[in-house]
């Protein structure tokens, strides 16, 4: 069976912060290279050779992923960039401390925004999202959004999946993806078949690798374990 191995990036400055963070391009933190250097040591302990790797175009993603490659002594094996894997982009909450949004929206409305599969936060600022425009990391500008539910960064991410990953593991290919928190979350939803109500209590941890197994022969993922 092929081998799909999923890890959030390590602690960034903004979860250090318990800010939101979506696309904006933060590093990580101290301990979160520590957790990426530690995911490459539980990936080496598992003895998996990868054929290539994929990453989103956010530093921390990236970063984490170099780390474990060096950890894992891979560096040569193909990683590509996309922005498809991007974490969720969270709008005018983009920067925000949560705790404080929290006290001022209420708990509850900032739950919905954090975890509910349909529902929005508001827009982000036209000079936010100028700035994305500007980035070159993005060369189609047009699909640049202003804000995204989990329903949108499915809708972004499902192609990836179906049209790219899972064709790459029917062919054999062991895959390592380093992404978001919910960009993860939206991949397991679709693997793991979780409902639009259930989704909202997945929590992927940081530094955390992710092993799923995927059978060509039957076409279906299978045994969903973390590693340590």
């Amino acid at each position: 069976m092929s081998k799909l191995v999923l890890i959030r990036h390590g602690q960034s400055l903004w979860n250090l912060e318990n800010k939101f963070a979506g696309w904006k391009d933060i590093d990580l933190s101290d301990n979160g290279i520590k957790e990426a250097i530690n995911a490459g040591k539980l990936i080496n302990e598992s003895g998996i050779e990868f054929d290539i790797a994929y990453t989103s175009v956010l530093k921390r993603a990236i970063k984490t992923l170099w780390y474990i490659l060096d950890e894992i002594n891979q560096h040569w094996i193909p990683v590509y960039k996309t922005s498809e894997l991007n974490e969720r982009h969270y709008g005018g909450l983009t920067g925000l401390n949560k705790t404080e949004t929290s006290k001022i929206h209420g708990e509850d409305k900032v739950f919905q925004w954090r975890r509910s599969f349909n529902i929005r936060p508001p827009k982000s600022s036209e000079e936010f999202h100028n700035s994305l425009i500007d980035d070159r990391k993005y060369s189609n500008k047009s699909s640049i959004p202003k804000t995204e539910s989990l329903k949108d960064t499915s809708i972004r991410i499902t192609p990836f999946l179906n049209n790219i990953l899972i064709p790459k593991l029917e062919s054999n290919n062991n895959i390592l993806i380093s992404a978001h928190g919910n960009s993860i979350r939206t991949m397991i939803k679709e693997i793991e078949k979780i409902s639009d109500e259930q989704i909202s209590n997945l929590e992927v941890p940081t530094g955390k690798p992710i092993l799923i197994k995927y059978s060509s022969k039957t076409k279906e993922f299978e045994q969903f374990t973390y590693l340590n």
